[in-house]
């Protein structure tokens, strides 16, 4: 974003003293709208795990099977990897404003229709909508987070914004259940799910008012578009991207298809409850729920999401400062294969494996990413990071499914756990790969802030998540 508000005559330029506090070039604005531009995919956060949070209410009351529960997961992967061929091309014919508008309407629609549905195909309908909207806000939001903190505090805005939209996760899994106990009705949980996804509009519409004014103010450029998948560029990538990319779907896959499923397994296994105790109002239920998180089912489930929304902005400066991206992620593949082992074939208490799968949670992504544009050409990193998602949702829409195909079949969690360990094993095996193939070309992905580094490009990739 230009500090300058553009030539005009001398009589007409604005001064600092003039501007005021809240003009659109300051602080005060651009992270006002950062909260806002956080937002508008919290409620999409929310809704996406309502399904895992409401797993074992949902398999009863619905006479559903563990695979459906998975497949509900799988369908909006299916749309999410149909519409990364079409978002960065609405967002330039769109603009900002009016994609995110668009995208927002479509989780909104979505999650109403989940909450609506009295056949299991109304829920498959729903779930593909609100993945076709879902994932395209998301690549929009880090479009828009782009434009505002370009060349300013950008990597600490994505890591603001991170952390505020896994706020809806958190909430979710802690509070999802609760709704559907206290009310006596399910549905009212997935209505719940849609309000937030309406409140994430109401944000937007805000966003909205203040992004016309400060592109109106400060002239701003025509918006760059998402992430787009350029086929020419495919044959162009090194050895480094693909392993890069092998490591994603594989480390990725172990994390959010297990989640789908773990409320239930935290229940059915251990027979941990589903929500706390607490006998006071409906606040002060949800606020015990949290309190004692590490009691119920889907507070456990949530553990991975909490450290990663904790823990991420640090971690990010962690890897800035210190480089060792290739290493941190041997580590974190490393840690997944005792953790899913440890709960898959033994009734220890699963915190501490959920406390290290959270670890890994914090670890991989935060190196992997920042990743992509040091071993890809500038001009390519945004088919990069298209065909990169792409490829990790072949995987998010594959293995919850095995997940529940897996448990109705054998009746218990255990080969689910062993097939997320192999996951961590072969994203292992990649990860090596990649750590010998940085060493052939310069050790690129080791180096940390204080050698030499080509940061713009490493800043590019951190607008990208």
């Amino acid at each position: 974003m230009p500090d300058s508000l553009g030539s005009s005559p001398a009589s007409d330029i604005e001064t600092p003293e003039s501007m005021g506090f809240f003009h659109p070039s300051k602080r005060p604005y651009r992270f006002t709208i950062l909260m806002f531009i956080s937002l508008i995919v919290l409620g999409s956060y929310f809704a996406y795990d309502s399904i895992g949070a409401l797993a074992p209410t949902l398999i009863d009351a619905l006479h559903l099977d563990r695979s459906t529960i998975g497949n509900l997961y799988t369908a909006y992967s299916v749309a999410a990897i149909v519409i990364v061929f079409f978002g960065g091309m609405l967002y330039d014919k769109l603009g900002p404003r009016r994609a995110s508008l668009l995208f927002c309407c479509l989780v909104l629609v979505g999650a109403t229709i989940v909450a609506f549905a009295h056949s299991t195909f109304e829920l498959f309908a729903g779930r593909l909508i609100f993945g076709a909207g879902s994932e395209s806000l998301i690549v929009v939001q880090s479009a828009i987070i782009s434009r505002w903190f370009k060349g300013k505090e950008m990597a600490l805005a994505f890591g603001i914004a991170l952390t505020i939209s896994r706020v809806g996760t958190l909430f979710s899994f802690n509070t999802e259940e609760l709704i559907s106990r206290y009310f006596g009705s399910y549905r009212m949980a997935l209505w719940a799910a849609a309000g937030f996804c309406l409140f994430s509009l109401l944000c937007n519409l805000v966003y909205v008012a203040m992004d016309y004014h400060g592109e109106k103010v400060l002239k701003l450029p025509k918006p760059e578009g998402g992430d787009k998948i350029v086929f020419s560029d495919i044959k162009k990538f090194t050895s480094s991207f693909w392993f890069v990319v092998l490591l994603c779907v594989t480390f990725y896959s172990a994390i959010f298809p297990f989640t789908a499923l773990a409320t239930d397994m935290f229940h059915d296994k251990w027979g941990i409850p589903l929500v706390s105790s607490s006998t006071g109002g409906f606040l002060s239920q949800i606020f015990d729920n949290f309190i004692h998180m590490f009691s119920t089912a889907p507070g456990i489930t949530s553990i991975v999401i909490f450290a990663s929304m904790v823990f991420a902005p640090f971690a990010g400066d962690l890897v800035d400062r210190i480089g060792k991206r290739a290493t941190l992620m041997v580590v974190g593949s490393l840690i997944l294969i005792p953790a899913h082992l440890i709960m898959g074939i033994t009734h220890w208490n699963p915190i501490p494996s959920m406390v290290a799968l959270g670890a890994a949670f914090v670890l991989v992504p935060a190196a992997m990413w920042p990743s992509v544009p040091l071993v890809v050409e500038e001009k390519r990193v945004g088919t990069a990071f298209g065909l990169m998602t792409a490829i990790q949702n072949l995987g998010l829409g594959l293995f919850p499914f095995l997940n529940g195909k897996l448990r109705d079949v054998t009746g218990t969690y255990t080969a689910t756990q062993i097939m997320f360990a192999g996951l961590g094993v072969v994203g292992l095996i990649f990860a090596l790969l990649l750590l010998r193939s940085d060493r052939r070309h310069g050790n690129t992905l080791e180096q940390g802030r204080n050698r030499k580094m080509d940061l713009p490009r490493i800043e590019e990739g951190l607008e990208q998540r």
